[in-house]
């Protein structure tokens, strides 16, 4: 059991640094190809933040989808059966609740990674806070019009549009703003660090499993995973022959075919076209054109031996 948890901790521990290497090196790539300020007053605080929260944005929802355990906890939720499976409303909210936090925890790997390698890299952050930066860095003229100043401001993350006798002033305005970025990166890192840290803590004081009991839980589930997720592979493919061998006679890699069999033209196109889950009883539905054929089939035929 010991093993299986260690692989399995370290599966988890992979999979999180391997999605981080990738959202690191997708940001660099990103950024050469595809940034470029606009340096223009009111555009650079929109692409800035928009290039630092869509991508990061986008990150999270993907790290939702690719999880199975967010199609485990929605798929079906509005079934009649599931309602009526429904015994103990709190319990069941308090388990919705700590998978969720799990799935959630999963995937802010990827948009944490982009936001925390964004703000240390700064050019985002330049990008949208330069033209709202202390006017004190600015003293070449102090006889303009805030407006003027702004533009001016705005146009600092362009070294090519910046005057030379702002050249100065420019250069502390760009280290100002990649302090203040950087120094948010780290303490995003920190925040995140210290949060997970306490809240496997947390999650382990309250857990009402020793540590080798969770250890055991752990393997156990995993493995049963697994030979689930074979056997179901293995029975999908056993009801499915069944429903091959009725249609044509045969099974495919079957050695020895005494004969075969010519489906009708009513039978093609019974299982042709477009399929839907066909609710057949109240426990069982179809699941394709060709099972719901293979179905009435059998019960036709059990109506004539009766008869």
């Amino acid at each position: 059991a010991g093993r299986a948890h260690n692989c399995l901790s370290k599966e988890v521990v992979i999979a999180n640094a391997i999605i981080a290497i990738l959202t690191i090196g997708g940001q660099q790539l990103f950024s050469f190809f595809t940034f470029s300020c606009p340096c223009h007053v009111g555009q650079n605080l929109i692409y800035g933040l928009a290039f630092l929260g869509v991508p990061a944005l986008i990150l999270l929802v993907v790290g939702y989808a690719l999880n199975n355990q967010t199609w485990r906890l929605v798929t079906g939720k509005r079934s009649p059966l599931q309602a009526e499976g429904t015994q103990n409303q709190l319990l069941q909210c308090k388990l919705t609740c700590f998978v969720l936090c799990s799935i959630t925890g999963r995937a802010l790997v990827a948009p944490v990674t982009w936001l925390a390698v964004t703000l240390i890299n700064g050019s985002y952050y330049v990008c949208a806070m330069s033209e709202y930066v202390s006017v004190y860095y600015y003293g070449a003229n102090p006889n303009i019009t805030a407006s003027d100043r702004k533009k001016i401001l705005a146009a600092f993350p362009c070294s090519q549009l910046v005057p030379p006798e702002l050249s100065r002033a420019r250069d502390e305005v760009i280290l100002l703003l990649r302090y203040q970025s950087q120094v948010a990166g780290w303490l995003l890192i920190a925040v995140v660090v210290i949060t997970v840290f306490l809240s496997y803590c947390l999650a382990s004081c309250f857990s009402p499993l020793s540590f080798l009991h969770f250890r055991y839980w752990t393997s156990y589930v995993h493995n049963e995973q697994e030979l689930f997720d074979e056997a179901t592979d293995q029975h999908s493919k056993l009801y499915a022959i069944q429903h091959i061998r009725k249609f044509f006679g045969f099974v495919p890699g079957s050695e020895n075919v005494g004969e075969i069999r010519i489906p009708s033209l009513r039978e093609w196109q019974a299982i042709s076209g477009l399929a839907f889950l066909k609710l057949v009883d109240e426990e069982h539905y179809d699941y394709s054109l060709l099972h719901d054929w293979a179905l009435k089939g059998s019960i036709h035929w059990m109506e004539g031996f009766s008869m």
